[in-house]
């Protein structure tokens, strides 16, 4: 994808809802046979206004919940209401086909002028904090909320006075078995004069065992495993001070930040529950 697209006024511009129509059979097909999805929790989606969903990612590069909550959204609300996910911007420098196809699904490198432009568009937005280190936590932590202390969607949300919508899920984590992160082992290597592939410092570099690998080593592309995945819609987290003053006072972002954890920790552990019952 050519560079300047970071760069554009309305980022959310290649988003091509005919592509969304046509991918939704495939989508339906993995919803309903390889994952069987089991969802709950969409009445907590107001039938208008802006909203940010919040997600915790799951199941390294392919997080196969992802498409399956847009699967559920679209059929939901149709094309015309809006989402557009917030990506990490080094999807955009090491594969640039992939991200063309993102973008034109609703992807939008994760930029603050990016996520503010398509806010003043009047659009939704969908964030995974967590970004790869949560994508690619190991399997014995597969029950844990893992945001790393990143609070810009948090700031985002006070700022525009956003109601935040947790989006929490089950059972990705079990389409590809994380053993291990060995990113600070890794970057010690790099720091003793060892490159980065592509020169780009990946931020995580795991072992796992999934398809088509079997075993394999740092943040590869995977085929998920036919598991079954829980989804579900967290009631809004509504915060009593919004606006621009409260989004910079870093003790009350803070306090929102460990409230949203805690709130989806609680819920979260609740649907594994469920599932595994």
């Amino acid at each position: 994808m050519p560079h300047h697209f970071t760069l554009d006024r309305d980022p959310g511009a290649l988003r091509d809802p005919q592509l969304i129509r046509e991918l939704m059979p495939i989508w339906e097909w993995f919803y309903r046979h390889y994952f069987r999805v089991q969802t709950s929790g969409w009445e907590h989606i107001p039938r208008q206004g802006q909203l940010l969903l919040v997600g915790s990612h799951n199941g390294g590069l392919a997080t196969p919940d992802l498409p399956m909550v847009l699967y559920d959204w679209f059929r939901r609300f149709g094309y015309g209401r809006q989402v557009y996910g917030l990506a990490h911007a080094k999807v955009w420098q090491t594969n640039a086909p992939m991200a063309q196809l993102a973008a034109r699904v609703g992807a939008v490198p994760f930029y603050p002028r990016n996520a503010l432009a398509i806010l003043d568009q009047g659009h939704s937005l969908l964030v995974y904090p967590g970004g790869g280190n949560d994508a690619f936590r190991p399997h014995r932590d597969r029950g844990q909320i893992h945001f790393g202390g990143r609070t810009g969607f948090l700031r985002l949300a006070l700022w525009h006075s956003l109601p935040i919508i947790p989006l929490i899920s089950w059972g990705s984590h079990d389409t590809l078995i994380v053993l291990e992160d060995c990113y600070t082992r890794v970057q010690r290597l790099n720091a003793l004069g060892m490159p980065w592939l592509l020169g780009i410092d990946p931020e995580v570099f795991p072992i796992y065992l999934g398809l088509p690998w079997g075993i394999a080593f740092g943040p590869l592309p995977n085929v998920p495993l036919p598991k079954q995945i829980h989804t579900r819609v967290c009631a809004p987290i509504l915060f009593e001070r919004t606006g621009h003053a409260a989004s910079r006072d870093r003790p009350y972002v803070e306090a929102c930040y460990q409230r949203v954890v805690q709130e989806m920790q609680l819920e979260l552990d609740r649907l594994a529950e469920r599932a595994s019952g």
